[in-house]
């Protein structure tokens, strides 16, 4: 059966925002814009993920329990049900998965029901490198459900989404300017200090420096930190046995720098439940780099082998070596990484890679 007239005329918007996109904040706003007039909802909420651990981060949201963001995102990530990790297509509706039972999700029950919302829809963006992000629409009051029409409209979008985010992290993948540029370059590891509840108990001098090129904010205002939450929340859905991705996301700050947030319970003795999470911010290193790199450009194992070894200053002969075949073949990978990369040299490709 062919598509309604409305799902082309949304497909193709997409694909020009798509293609006029610069950087992934720009591309989910006017996606968003667009989103407001084919799909309506209430509040949405939208974050980029680690592709590897598929934890978010760098979220754009408008939702009316903002002051109970922390709670929210700590039932978000301990409900199974219709969990952007788990789901069984890239689109997935609430009251469909339920039964009509909404209360079957937790966070539902413990929180949106609070607020009168009817319904939820939730889009992943995944591909065979990775997970680059998720979408949650919501209704709230008097509103009828999300309809098949709608997830079969977000479905018709969600492959050319995909791959715009996944390059939008590859083109921030580069050079990276001068160390001083970068926020918290004076020091070492920034971090912030969380109760089991996810309330901000302390954080070092240099954390907000960090929160506020994550997160824009307004002068005067804190930022918020949700993806220190995000983080946490990951950590205790890992103890919970909801999930077994690592605490833990990688994620772009400005000018080619990039950034590893994780998460881990401070002390040994005690109920785990009830120590202190404690959320550090790092420089990403050389491996943390040439992981992201290699998923958002889509090399093959073999190929980031490959880059792995150049980044010892290997050359070709040598390479050939370590890898176990002919010094042809190792040129013929390396064309195959330049295509790939947009990259034109073994230097140009080395600074994308470790941001030198």
């Amino acid at each position: 059966m062919a598509a309604p007239p409305r799902h082309g005329r949304t497909l193709a918007q997409i694909g020009e925002i798509c293609a006029r996109a610069t950087d992934p904040r720009t591309l989910r706003l006017q996606v968003l814009d667009l989103l407001d007039e084919v799909v309506p909802h209430d509040a949405f909420a939208w974050l980029l993920t680690d592709p590897e651990t598929a934890v978010g981060s760098s979220p754009i949201a408008d939702v009316p329990w903002l002051p109970r963001l922390p709670e929210a995102i700590r039932l978000k990530y301990l409900t199974p049900v219709n969990r952007w990790t788990s789901m069984s297509g890239p689109v997935s509706r609430l009251g469909e998965v339920t039964g009509g039972d909404l209360s079957r999700s937790r966070l539902w029950a413990e929180l949106l029901a609070d607020y009168d919302v009817s319904d939820l829809i939730s889009a992943v963006f995944l591909d065979a490198y990775g997970c680059w992000g998720f979408l949650d629409l919501w209704r709230i009051g008097d509103r009828a459900g999300f309809s098949p029409e709608d997830e079969d409209l977000l479905v018709t979008i969600t492959a050319a989404l995909t791959a715009a985010l996944r390059r939008l992290q590859a083109s921030s993948l580069r050079a990276t300017k001068a160390a001083n540029s970068a926020p918290g370059h004076d020091g070492g590891p920034v971090v912030m200090l969380l109760s089991p509840d996810l309330t901000v108990l302390s954080q070092t001098a240099e954390t907000e420096a960090y929160l506020r090129t994550i997160v824009p904010t307004e002068q005067g205002r804190s930022p918020v930190p949700a993806t220190a939450y995000n983080v946490a929340a990951q950590l205790l859905a890992v103890e919970a046995g909801v999930d077994d991705h690592p605490p833990l996301t990688r994620l772009h700050v400005a000018d080619g720098h990039w950034v590893s947030m994780s998460a881990a319970r401070l002390g040994a003795t005690g109920p785990l439940e009830d120590r202190t999470i404690a959320v550090t911010l790092q420089r990403a290193g050389p491996a943390d780099r040439l992981a992201l790199f290699a998923r958002a450009s889509g090399l093959t194992a073999r190929e980031t082998e490959l880059v792995r070894h150049l980044g010892d200053g290997v050359d070709t002969r040598q390479l050939a070596r370590r890898l176990g075949v002919a010094e042809h073949t190792v040129q013929d990978h390396l064309k195959a990484i330049f295509a790939k990369t947009s990259t034109g040299s073994r230097l140009e490709l080395l600074s994308r890679v470790f941001g030198g």
